[in-house]
């Protein structure tokens, strides 16, 4: 009985639940409904196989939560140092980290589950994809790589993630359909190649592949590729792509609306893009990205209306 409800249920998750969550732009509701019933259905792995295929999306939502955590503490202790008050900044700090302690942890059990799915990315041999969602559960898993590095570099601890998994998902993102995925699996390799010294191949642009990228993206209305970019603009320190890539984001996102089975991812991207700019409105204004004005920016200066005194004379 145990054996069949949970055969019945990793089929339904798979199935229905997580195309039909992937529908939907509540990410608050995915967060909770990933914490909440992960324990559930991993539970099954002790009476049936293994759910390792679910326990991807699973484990990247959880970890995405600690994430939005971490963020939360970011901007606190940012407005802190801003009021000189040392000792709540330090406190938010401490806080961030041991967030991002645990999206880092998360992060990782997604990817050794993705591993243990579909075997070892990157070593030149790429999955028979059984439909469009088993491909996009591995590029998932994929993203969940690179993020439990970056969370884990972030927490100052050691989680046990691998040091190469940038490189190990910059070569398995050539097993997805780029323009099947919006551009995305060609971003996150571009971004790869921008962060990681020596990865970029002779006559590769990086940039220029995440333009491309983001043109894709921008077409079909899933604009992750604007995350990976930004990532990579901050990387370099290039402040001007990154208002740009901001910028271009707002005005997409009212000009093309997202993708009706993709709205999660878009939803998403839109998440993290006003959170980078949310932490540059912090630093130099003391507060975040004012409502509806996403893309703008505290020193720009504002059209005024002038009035042709040639033409009253």
């Amino acid at each position: 009985m145990y054996k069949t409800t949970g055969d019945v249920l990793q089929g339904f998750s798979r199935n229905h639940t997580v195309p039909y969550l992937l529908s939907t732009d509540d990410l608050a509701m995915g967060c909770a409904m990933s914490e909440a019933t992960a324990p559930l259905l991993m539970s099954f792995g002790r009476v049936t196989s293994e759910p390792d295929q679910i326990a991807v999306m699973l484990y990247l939502s959880a970890a995405g939560c600690a994430d939005e955590q971490a963020r939360e503490h970011e901007l606190t202790g940012l407005a802190a140092l801003g009021a000189m008050d040392g000792d709540a900044a330090e406190d938010a700090m401490i806080r961030q980290k041991r967030a991002h302690a645990l999206a880092a942890k998360r992060y990782f059990r997604s990817w050794q589950h993705h591993n243990a799915f579909y075997g070892e990315p990157g070593n030149g041999e790429c999955p028979d994809f059984d439909d469009d969602m088993d491909e996009f559960i591995y590029m998932a898993g994929l993203l969940s790589g690179l993020q439990a590095l970056n969370a884990e570099i972030q927490s100052t601890s050691s989680i046990g993630v691998p040091k190469n998994v940038g490189s190990v998902v910059g070569r398995a993102t050539s097993c997805l359909d780029n323009e099947k995925w919006w551009g995305a699996p060609m971003a996150l390799r571009a971004t790869i190649w921008a962060m990681i010294p020596g990865a970029m191949p002779e006559g590769e642009n990086a940039f220029e592949r995440l333009e491309i990228s983001d043109r894709q993206g921008e077409q079909v209305g899933v604009r992750i590729s604007h995350v990976f970019h930004a990532i990579a603009a901050m990387n370099k320190g290039d402040n001007e792509r990154l208002r740009d890539v901001i910028r271009r984001h707002a005005e997409s996102i009212e000009e093309t609306p997202p993708n009706e089975d993709w709205a999660f991812v878009d939803a998403m991207a839109t998440q993290m893009i006003v959170a980078i700019s949310d932490r540059m409105w912090v630093e130099n204004q003391g507060h975040r990205t004012p409502l509806g004005q996403l893309g703008t920016f505290w020193d720009e200066e504002e059209d005024v209306e002038t009035m042709d005194l040639d033409g009253l004379l």
